[in-house]
């Protein structure tokens, strides 16, 4: 049986969906234009008023927002509201110049409890569940957003955020903890230190997962599964857009439902910015539906992904978004060739004898770029003879050339040598002087 949060919203007729996006569209196009300066002059340089945008069509006359735009007007220049309607302020990490504010109306709560309700209701959690929520707390939106989505649900919730691994272990198997809420690579790390303890999978309760801030492959969500005992569901979000929870996978395990009652969603060519029809990989682009304090118009994700044509089997009628194949920011240009570490990441967790810890290095000697991917082995593979450490390191150096067709390097190392990670994992290091 399918478990539903909001029925009547997951489940909606296409058409009723369509129309009340419409309805939805209009009236935030109408508050930008009257309560933010930006987006008023953004759309009389493209000589449209409030009420040019009628249907979703009319979406294409609307310019783009991005990440830049919201560092100009650092902190509160894009706000719609003013700050005594603002109950909650959030930051994206700045890793280039200021971090982006994100503020939140007493609504706009309501609407990130309700989609991560949503989220946690797909991977199995109920009231009676028993929420581990290992994601960061703070100006991270990642904690905050999974809290009040399963105190909506009216769940239990161990606000542990990040660290200590092996205490967390230990409340993980005491309090009976049976959703685990935390990025990908850290569940693979708690899962490895549980080994290390002597801890199993059955010594614990866990029935469900959902991982996000970070892409990972389905040969991780399969080592994630089998090591913890759980299905592990992907989850999607963004701080600008809302934080956790703009999509997630149901069950059926194959793609993320954006929740478009809320998120208005196309793909476009990232150099074009040309709209791609379903089917076509490009940059995912989201205008926010109901936000209050920070409504975002076509704000460009950077995040590569697709809609997928179809109906899902689980009954919901949101559109899917295939599992993100990288970012436009964060994939490799390496002669003339795009790579996104996820490439590399499935090619690493097809061969049993590695482990799921890896490290992609670039350099530059002279004109050419040079690529070499480092690889921790299994304790039992590098107490081997020399000769097969040798075989296993070309044969993971022909598979991944296989995959991006460019020569790369491939270096073995021991066990533990790549660093750890209890938030987003550090998969590649850029020498180049770019």
């Amino acid at each position: 049986m399918t478990l539903y949060w909001n029925e009547k919203y997951e489940c909606m007729p296409r058409s009723e969906l369509r129309a009340l996006q419409e309805e939805r569209l209009r009236n935030t196009v109408r508050r930008v234009y009257y309560e933010v300066p930006f987006y008023r002059r953004a759309l009389q340089e493209r000589g449209l008023g409030p009420n040019d945008i009628q249907t979703l069509e009319d979406l294409l006359k609307l310019p783009f927002t991005t990440k830049n735009d919201l560092r100009d007007n650092y902190p509160y220049g894009l706000f719609a509201v003013p700050l005594s309607e603002v109950v909650r302020l959030h930051a994206s990490s700045g890793t280039t110049g200021k971090p982006t504010v994100v503020g939140y109306t007493r609504q706009d709560l309501d609407v990130w409890a309700e989609v991560m309700a949503r989220a946690l209701t797909c991977c199995g959690a109920t009231k009676q569940s028993m929420i581990h929520n290992a994601y960061g707390y703070g100006l991270f939106t990642g904690g905050l957003g999974v809290h009040y989505g399963a105190e909506r649900i009216g769940a239990s919730v161990i606000p542990v955020s990040g660290g200590h691994t092996k205490r967390q272990i230990m409340i993980m198997k005491d309090f009976g903890s049976t959703i685990l809420t935390c990025t990908p690579s850290y569940a693979l790390y708690l899962a490895e230190v549980m080994e290390e303890m002597g801890i199993s999978k059955d010594d614990l309760k866990l029935k469900g997962g959902l991982f996000g801030a970070e892409p990972f492959s389905l040969k991780m969500r399969d080592q994630i599964e089998r090591r913890l005992g759980l299905m592990a569901l992907d989850i999607y979000g963004l701080s600008e857009i809302i934080g956790p929870g703009v999509a997630v996978e149901c069950p059926v395990k194959d793609g993320l439902h954006i929740w478009e009652d809320h998120f208005l969603v196309e793909i476009i060519d990232p150099e074009t910015g040309e709209q791609l029809p379903p089917g076509n990989y490009g940059e995912l682009v989201i205008t926010t539906l109901t936000k209050e304090a920070l409504p975002l118009i076509r704000y460009r994700t950077r995040d590569i992904t697709m809609i997928q044509p179809g109906d899902c089997p689980c009954g919901r009628t949101h559109q899917k978004i295939a599992r993100f194949v990288g970012r436009t920011d964060d994939m490799l240009v390496i002669r003339g060739v795009n790579v996104f570490p996820s490439q590399i990441e499935e090619v690493l967790l097809r061969i049993n004898q590695t482990e799921p810890h890896y490290l992609i290095i670039v350099e530059r000697r002279g004109q050419l770029d040079e690529l070499e991917v480092w690889v921790e082995v299994s304790e039992h593979v590098f107490t081997d003879a020399v000769r097969g450490l040798e075989h296993l390191e070309g044969q993971i150096r022909r598979e991944i050339e296989e995959v991006l067709g460019i020569s790369v390097k491939v270096k073995l190392v021991e066990p533990k040598t790549i660093e750890r990670s209890e938030g987003k994992a550090k998969r590649v290091i850029d020498h180049r002087q770019l």
